[in-house]
């Protein structure tokens, strides 16, 4: 990023600067006229004794010298919400990387970005200002890679196929289960890269923004895989699932305080140590804009928070991922599952979330599964 390396050479240079000091024009370093040369010895003689000049002793001060505390400054701010160019787009794409910015690159620090900011500050115990600074920007350049200009701008280019029409096998199988289980496979899992199979991908595909072709490369697949748990061995072999028993827990859920999301019945279970203490009816994103599966930490809470991407608002919010939180949800409340989110679990019991909110700290662990 040219605009913030220079603001970050500017400073050093300044205080470079400030160090050295400026030299004089003329190259001395010191304004002082020089010393008179000395004098031949004068033939009249002084009327006044050597020993008659008289010195007055002067009485040490009794003051204390003054010394001034120095005062803490805000760290220099190089990005805030407002700010556009390709900077903000350098910005965006470190933040998706580590899955705190989602959607396209805009190159415009709106309010999206200003949470994803605040989140990866608060998560990292910076201060939760929403805004660029160089300590921010030094952690976020440690953990992620520079971003290419088709990263920056939104070109998706098709990767190296690694599944296509014609392949055979357990990965195919694989491919199939999980793209069951979101609803783009509603036939037999085969093992065999077919038409109905490549409509699937396709239909996959371009509900993501990925390149449509109907071949699986590595940005499909991984982002499948995020999407799906791993199959069983039931699905696999187009058997019917046993039915979940009833207070089963998802093993990761078993330790610590944990915000424990059941996809596959619609729940949040607060657990602590492995007892359940309280459940609610959950709900989660719609086809698109699917709530992400896997471990996650709440990196930062919201008492009265208020989307202004959606003009939403979203009470009792607790951020696990990126722009995603758990929260209250009045049209949950309202019309139950016949709506979605747009990523976020939804709460539709207010004094749970209330309660909830209260016990949930900063750091406790969220896991969200089928």
């Amino acid at each position: 990023m040219r605009r913030i390396a220079a603001v970050i050479a500017g400073g050093a240079l300044a205080a470079t600067l400030v160090a050295c000091g400026p030299a004089p024009a003329d190259g001395n370093l010191s304004q002082e006229p020089p010393a008179p040369t000395a004098s031949a010895p004068s033939s009249a003689p002084s009327s006044q004794r050597p020993d008659a000049t008289e010195t007055t002793p002067t009485k040490p001060s009794t003051s204390k010298p003054t010394t001034s505390k120095p005062k803490k400054t805000a760290p220099a701010v190089l990005l805030k919400a407002g700010d556009k160019g390709e900077d903000v787009r350098d910005l965006q794409v470190r933040l998706r990387e580590i899955s705190w910015y989602v959607g396209t690159i805009s190159g415009s620090y709106d309010d999206a970005t200003v949470e994803a900011v605040r989140g990866f500050q608060a998560k990292r115990g910076l201060p939760e200002t929403g805004k660029l600074d160089r300590t921010t920007w030094k952690r976020l350049t440690e953990m992620t890679s520079e971003p290419t200009h088709d990263q920056k701008h939104n070109v998706l280019k098709p990767g190296k196929a690694i599944l296509k029409e014609g392949s055979t096998g357990d990965q195919v199988k694989e491919l199939q289960a999980r793209l069951k289980q979101i609803g783009w496979f509603a036939e037999d899992v085969t093992g065999m890269y077919g038409q109905v199979t490549v409509s699937a991908v396709k239909g996959f595909q371009e509900k993501r923004e990925i390149p449509v072709t109907g071949e699986v490369d590595q940005r499909t697949w991984d982002r499948l895989v995020a999407m799906t748990r791993t199959p069983t061995q039931e699905e696999l072999d187009n058997k019917p699932a046993e039915p979940k028993q009833p207070g089963a827990l998802d093993k990761r859920c078993l330790t610590g305080r944990v915000m424990c999301v059941d996809k596959s019945t619609s729940t949040l279970s607060w657990v602590v140590d492995g007892k359940v203490v309280k459940v609610m009816d959950a709900r989660f994103g719609c086809q698109g804009m699917e709530t992400r599966e896997g471990v996650f930490q709440v990196g930062w809470k919201s008492r009265n928070h208020t989307s202004t991407d959606y003009n939403t608002w979203m009470p009792y919010a607790m951020f696990f991922s990126g722009g995603q939180a758990v929260h209250y949800s009045p049209d949950f409340a309202a019309r139950g599952y016949n709506g979605c989110s747009h990523g976020c679990v939804n709460i539709r019991d207010k004094a749970g979330i209330t309660w909830l909110f209260d016990q949930v700290q900063v750091g406790d662990k969220v896991v969200v599964h089928w």
